[in-house]
């Protein structure tokens, strides 16, 4: 612990500071000894940390759509190196450093906010154990290690044992009931925040690292926080559900914002759009019409869910415009429904046994129809009319039907030239 403090000195003090203002505040509303003084303090310094993270977020945003422009890239690679892991690997990151990608990105908030985490850990464990540290003084530590939520202390843990429970005026089993539902509650949040990022805003058609990456974070992460949750005091178990909450939130707005192309949230986003459209008569919204002015711009490059939308459009007279807007075409309503209606219809595809009865009626017609076609044959020979006049029984005519020789025309032969006798 020393060891921790140590390097994390530079930041306990305005960590502890910060508490101690917002304190001041929270105590005036609900006392200076109160559990939810002390609670939403932590809570405000999250807040706090995560407005000030905000560029780093906007920055993991544009990073991860850069990933989704490079993903057919990333594809092609995957293609003509299938059987070379090695070598697709290195183009990756070959790839990777010649975009200025990183598809860490992702990790980009939590390793920023790690600092602060840490401080915070070491601040609460200094009032578990009755030091002072950075801004707080002895009163304060007082009335922090009086500060109960829900009947456990801030400074109380999951593996704490019951003397030491006890002597901060707590028994063992809230301590326990309070930590296990906080750690259950921030690793299912981590969870789903995960699990709606790989569900509903990544482009599931093309299979990348980057997707793997997410899909292994999705599991690994929540079982991290709940192995080391039982080792954090209340306070801090907090500050983590806090910020996992408001990361959550975030995401969920970014998600139903500015989805990823190609995504079901951006299928789900586009639809809104269409549906508003409709009622409307035009695209409301700054955000919808950049998002509409960015589709019309990638012309013949659009995903099935983009071209999707405009065949849509098309449908209602309507067709987008390079600023984002919407404006009448008769053109446009005439390409949707000739697409429509040069759709092309795939057969029913027939069972084994039906297959066999078609062939065999098909073989049967055939014999049917040649029979009928030989006796048609044999009645018009039948009655032809003979020829009355009999054939000659001498030579052939010269020329007819014997064939000429070598270098001779056939037919009859024209006269030599008396002179040439």
């Amino acid at each position: 612990m020393d060891t921790i403090a140590s390097l994390f000195s530079f930041i306990t003090t305005p960590v502890s500071w910060v508490i101690v203002q917002f304190h001041k505040v929270y105590g005036a509303l609900f006392g200076d000894d109160s559990g939810w003084a002390w609670g939403l303090s932590i809570v405000s310094l999250v807040v706090l940390i995560r407005i000030c993270l905000i560029p780093l977020f906007v920055k993991q945003i544009k990073s991860t759509r850069n990933m989704q422009v490079l993903q057919p890239k990333m594809k092609a690679i995957q293609e003509r190196y299938k059987n070379d892991k090695q070598r697709q690997s290195e183009e990756m990151m070959k790839l990777y450093k010649e975009t200025g990608t990183n598809p860490l990105s992702s990790c980009l908030p939590i390793l920023a906010q790690s600092p602060f985490f840490f401080a915070l850990y070491h601040v609460l464990s200094s009032i578990a154990s009755g030091k002072k540290i950075g801004a707080i003084n002895q009163d304060l530590l007082d009335s922090a290690r009086q500060a109960h939520i829900f009947g456990a202390p801030l400074a109380a843990k999951f593996t704490d044992s019951v003397e030491k429970v006890t002597s901060l005026d707590a028994s063992l089993t809230d301590v326990r009931i309070v930590t296990a539902i906080m750690i259950v509650l921030m690793s299912a949040s981590q969870f789903f925040t995960q699990r709606q990022l790989m569900t509903k805003n990544v482009d599931l058609t093309v299979k990348t690292p980057y997707m793997q990456q997410q899909k292994m974070l999705m599991y690994i992460f929540p079982v991290i926080f709940a192995v080391m949750g039982i080792n954090f005091p209340v306070g801090v178990l907090v500050y983590w559900l806090t910020t996992n909450v408001w990361t959550m939130g975030q995401q969920m707005y970014v998600i139903n914002q500015n989805p990823t192309p190609g995504s079901k949230a951006q299928d789900a986003y586009l639809q809104r759009v269409l549906k508003s459209v409709t009622s409307h008569g035009e695209v409301r919204g700054r955000t919808r019409r950049k998002m509409v002015k960015a589709i019309v711009a990638k012309g013949s490059d659009r995903n099935d869910i983009e071209r999707k939308f405009i065949t849509g459009l098309g449908k209602l007279g309507l067709a987008a415009q390079e600023d984002g807007t919407v404006a009448k075409s008769e053109t446009a309503a005439a390409d949707a429904e000739g697409g429509q209606a040069h759709k092309r219809q795939q057969p029913k595809r027939q069972t084994k046994a039906k297959r066999q009865t078609t062939g065999h009626a098909t073989a049967g017609a055939k014999d049917t129809e040649s029979a009928a076609a030989g006796s048609k044959t044999s009645l018009e020979k039948q009655d032809a009319p003979q020829d009355s006049k009999p054939k000659s029984a001498g030579k052939p005519a010269s020329g007819s039907s014997r064939q000429a020789k070598s270098g001779q025309r056939k037919g009859p032969q024209r006269p030599k030239h008396p002179s040439k006798k």
